[in-house]
């Protein structure tokens, strides 16, 4: 009675292990100077998405309109109480948003999958959010002094951050978005591929992982 085969756990013919492509190897520094050029520009990417968010945020933000009286600004109508933190709620999710499609385009880095990436996406998301909040801090600015002092004139109310928490929510789902990325990888490479170009992108003299080439096994008998 013949029995299946035994499930392939990884192993080559003879038993032996099944040796892993250069791309699954952590090199050190090495890979992360090679990735460097590109983790700058994921930076800069990000810092460039939060002036759009800033504007995004100044854009959407719901804020209160005032009319100046002689005892002082008089509010204009019945405004939600929910106003006092809509401006946190809006840039919280303009910066999630912004998170979610930068870590997912950065996935798609495949040369540049590695630890200088998700640095980039910690780094370049807080950039996202700190630029964000003074963009629109700035083009939310309120009223001026001579603009309170105009009896009869409307004013409005100033864009404010409430909390500095938000500004996490652009690194947080960056971050979640290529680590959900990364577990759901066919293979310990991560799918990373590795150039053929540049010295600073190979592995360093006496670092080479073996190659994975079943014809390289030789199959020695037993001794006698």
């Amino acid at each position: 009675m013949s029995s299946a085969p035994p499930p392939d756990h990884g192993h080559l013919r003879g038993g032996a292990p099944r040796i892993l492509p250069a791309s699954a190897y952590w090199r050190g520094w090495p890979e992360v100077r090679a990735d460097l050029r590109s983790s700058v520009a994921i930076v800069l990417a990000f810092a460039v998405a939060g002036g759009l968010a800033g504007l995004v945020w100044w854009w959407l933000a719901p804020r209160v309109d005032f009319r100046i009286t002689d005892t002082g600004p008089a509010l204009i109508g019945s405004p939600s109480e929910e106003v006092l933190v809509a401006d946190d709620t809006v840039l919280l999710a303009i910066l999630a948003v912004v998170g979610l499609l930068g870590g997912t385009a950065a996935w798609f880095l495949r040369r540049r999958r590695g630890v200088a990436t998700v640095l980039a996406l910690a780094v370049g998301g807080v950039a996202a959010g700190l630029v964000a909040w003074q963009v629109g801090e700035l083009l939310g600015a309120g009223p001026t002094e001579a603009q309170l002092a105009d009896v009869g004139g409307v004013v409005t109310s100033s864009l404010t951050l409430g909390s500095l928490a938000v500004l996490a929510g652009a690194p947080f789902t960056a971050l979640l978005a290529y680590v959900v990325a990364v577990l759901y990888a066919p293979g310990d490479d991560i799918g990373r591929t590795d150039a053929s170009g540049p010295a600073a992108d190979r592995l360093p003299a006496g670092d080479e992982p073996p190659v994975d080439d079943e014809r390289a096994l030789v199959e020695v008998p037993p001794p006698g």
